[in-house]
């Protein structure tokens, strides 16, 4: 494992391993991302296949894999972005040769259904990934400022600590025609305590996809990141934190990105929730942070060492160590 960290003028190559671009609104659309990519220095580039779009919003296996390989074996590619999640991306794990990401290790954002890909990339090769924003994210005007500034400092420093947004929202960020509706932001603690560990982690609803396969990455006392998708509900995202924590019965901490409104996770039904599992009354357990399906996220390096620090709402501490 190495840390891997960008400096201007590298490049930033865009592949859609899962939804296409066509879903967020299409590539002209989308072209006030690569402007600010490109702003604070970077070079963006796409893949091939990038404009191809099937039944599904998604492209063939193959294309999407050629797409995969080309980033990684270009040696003047250092980071690679997804255009956005989706539901698919687990399809590609068997057709990826991973040979060629293993001899040339590169930054790799992404976050939702994308986290099948941060778990391969992780159990394959044992790089650090970076979960946070996809290339359509940089399109947002709304809390853009907070967003780029917690990507940043992932991107170019391999220590940092994350940082809360002043406010949230919990809409449809791509669509410019709706109205927003900001919500103030607080981190919030379920169980006090701190806790040292390597970061594992993503969307609930994709994670344990990989669970008993090749492709996910053996994680002993992790710090747990998860989040929920808004097609997710709380009786849903019950089960799959009982999974999670069957799978990681070593757990050393549990970090809960913000629930999207429309799942209608209200803070008790999620108290009612983390009540069930007894382990979640004996380590740090925070809730409502800055990751995951609404809007502005940070971005956290996934297989990194993670301190949380939790003494009460007002004193949570997240930091990114040196690897």
């Amino acid at each position: 494992m190495m840390a891997l960290n960008l400096t201007k003028g590298d490049e930033i190559r865009i592949i859609s391993p899962s939804s296409s671009i066509k879903r967020v609104g299409g590539f002209k659309d989308n072209l006030i991302a690569k402007k600010r990519l490109e702003n604070l220095g970077f070079k963006v580039t796409f893949g091939k296949h990038i404009l191809e779009n099937d039944a599904f919003y998604s492209s063939s296996i193959s294309s999407r894999v050629s797409d995969f390989h080309d980033a990684f074996g270009d040696k003047n590619v250092k980071a690679i972005m997804t255009t956005i999640g989706g539901l698919n991306s687990n399809e590609l794990l068997p057709h990826i040769d991973w040979n060629v990401v293993r001899l040339n290790p590169k930054m790799f954002f992404g976050y939702s259904d994308t986290t099948s890909l941060h778990n391969a990339i992780r159990a394959m090769t044992n790089e650090v990934t970076y979960y946070g924003p996809c290339y359509s994210s940089f399109k947002m005007d709304d809390l853009q400022k907070y967003q780029t500034t917690e990507w940043l400092k992932a991107a170019l420093n391999s220590s940092f600590e994350l940082k809360p947004s002043n406010v949230w929202i919990s809409d449809l960020w791509f669509d410019k025609s709706l109205a927003r509706n900001p919500m103030a932001n607080k981190w919030k603690v379920y169980t006090n305590g701190q806790a040292t560990g390597i970061s594992t982690g993503g969307n609930s609803q994709t994670y344990c996809l990989q669970a008993g396969t090749k492709f996910f990455p053996k994680t002993q006392s992790p710090i747990v990141f998860i989040e929920q998708a808004e097609d997710g509900d709380p009786l849903e995202f019950s089960r799959e934190l009982a999974q999670i924590l069957q799978i990681h019965t070593d757990i050393k901490a549990l970090v809960i990105g913000r629930f999207p409104t429309v799942n209608e996770m209200s803070e008790q039904k999620l108290r009612v929730i983390l009540d069930k599992f007894l382990i979640l009354k004996t380590i740090p357990v925070i809730y409502d942070l800055d990751f995951g399906h609404t809007q502005p996220i940070f971005t956290v390096p996934l297989g990194q060492n993670i301190m949380v620090t939790a003494s009460s709402s007002d004193k949570i501490k997240v930091n990114v160590q040196e690897i």
